[in-house]
């Protein structure tokens, strides 16, 4: 991912397209062949060379220009001819954006691999879930896996929206209307470059695409950030459902040899801001003076390798700590029994409404005698087996009948059929 956005790369992109340029201006008898095919060659880039001459000139464009020129020898009456700088910087953009995209889009299809891994892996595996925090309801963990595997499928699908949506090219000139470059040049740059001319532009690509591309990355993020709170939270020492692996040799505290943190998903967490920060900024930007001012150039350039590549490196982190993620069965247990039953109140409730009695008379049974259990930790299904009016409605067996965890997961198989077929 570094590689793409390294200079030499876009210099070398920059001057691909000045030669696409030069080689449609020619098809159309604007400028001399030999123009273009001078720079056919390869052009041996001295980052630093260039820079010192943009000291100079004020200009990343102009510099890069006259460092092409002296090199190949190109007439410079010609070299980006009718073009106007963000012609060159944009339609680079986009090519850095849509390469970008490639390599997220690859690295997203390993996440899904591996957490739909962890999905049938644990699909029978049932643990208790929460609300609030508090213990909700039994389900298994493969339901768990199999959420984030839907999530981040749709991530999938709107990674490929945004990189579409930012694939554009612009060769149109100083203010967009193609006054000194024939539209065919922006048709033909585009086409050999793998991109697609844009609608209509200023003198530069609208940024509403670009304000649409990161806030992708934003939710992204955010998923990035539900998985690795999730992670966070189950590992916690009055939990342990689940913990990140801790390799042989490592060292969770420099004070306390006991520790073993949850890191990588901390550091996901921290990682997830950083790139959701970034999305204020692009839609910032949507908004330029007239046909364009340069507000928007010296944050793009910050934030569009910085979010590719710190997004390339949490993807790359959040899969290896899925695959690598240890599950503790006994903890699992231990986590579903520790509410003393409690998590089967709702079947309860909805057997003494299904037998006549109203839903608020019917509630108030049910929680009255569930916060006995938490008064004294005592057994919800003995307090119930006491309860007299409650037995009238509900004999004993019927009662123990209800505190079945098949329950729960009898409509698994068509919940995984939804979210993997």
């Amino acid at each position: 991912m570094s590689s793409v956005w390294e200079g030499n790369n876009k210099f070398n992109l920059w001057l691909k397209i000045e030669k696409l340029g030069c080689e449609a201006q020619a098809k159309l008898g604007v400028i001399p062949n030999n123009v273009a095919d001078n720079l056919s060659g390869a052009i041996e880039f001295d980052v630093e060379c260039i820079n010192e001459i943009e000291s100079i000139v004020k200009h990343d464009v102009i510099a890069f220009l006259t460092y092409v020129a002296e090199k190949a020898g190109v007439d410079v009456r010609y070299l980006h001819y009718g073009m106007t700088s963000s012609d060159v910087l944009d339609t680079c953009l986009a090519v850095q954006l849509k390469e970008s995209c490639d390599i997220l889009l690859e690295n997203l299809k390993n996440l899904l691999a591996a957490l739909k891994k962890k999905a049938e892996d644990y699909k029978d595996i049932v643990c208790v879930e929460r609300s609030h925090g508090m213990h909700a309801e039994p389900t298994t963990l493969g339901i768990k896996f199999a959420r984030f595997y839907a999530e981040f499928k749709r991530n999938y699908q709107r990674l490929i929206s945004a990189q579409k949506e930012i694939s554009i090219s612009k060769i149109s000139g100083a203010v967009g209307n193609f006054s000194n470059v024939d539209p065919f040049v922006e048709e033909y740059v585009a086409k050999e470059i793998g991109l697609i001319p844009e609608i209509i532009s200023s003198q530069v690509i609208p940024r509403d695409r670009h304000a649409m591309f990161f806030s992708v990355f934003g939710v992204i993020a955010s998923s990035i950030g539900n998985v690795a709170v999730e992670i966070r939270h189950l590992q916690r020492t009055e939990i342990g459902k689940i913990s990140e692996h801790f390799s042989s040799g490592q060292k969770g505290s420099s004070a306390m040899p006991h520790k073993c943190n949850p890191i990588l998903s901390e550091n996901l967490t921290g990682l997830l801001r950083l790139i959701r920060s970034y999305v204020f900024p692009a839609l910032e930007n949507v908004a330029l003076w007239h046909e364009r001012d340069i507000s928007h150039s010296s944050m793009e350039r910050c934030i569009a390798p910085d979010a590719c590549i710190t997004m390339d490196f949490a993807l790359v982190r959040l899969t290896d700590l899925i695959d690598k993620l240890m599950i503790n069965k006994e903890n699992i247990e231990k986590n579903l029994n520790s509410s003393k039953g409690l998590v089967f109140s709702q079947r309860v409730l909805l057997e003494l409404v299904n037998n006549g009695l109203a839903r608020e008379e019917a509630y108030k049974i049910v929680q009255s005698n569930a916060m006995k259990v938490k008064q004294y930790n005592s057994d919800f299904l003995a307090e119930l087996k006491q309860d007299k009016p409650l037995l009238k409605v509900i004999n004993s067996k019927k009662l123990e009948s209800l505190f079945d965890l098949k329950y729960y997961t009898k409509h698994i198989d068509r919940v995984y059929n939804k979210v993997f077929n």
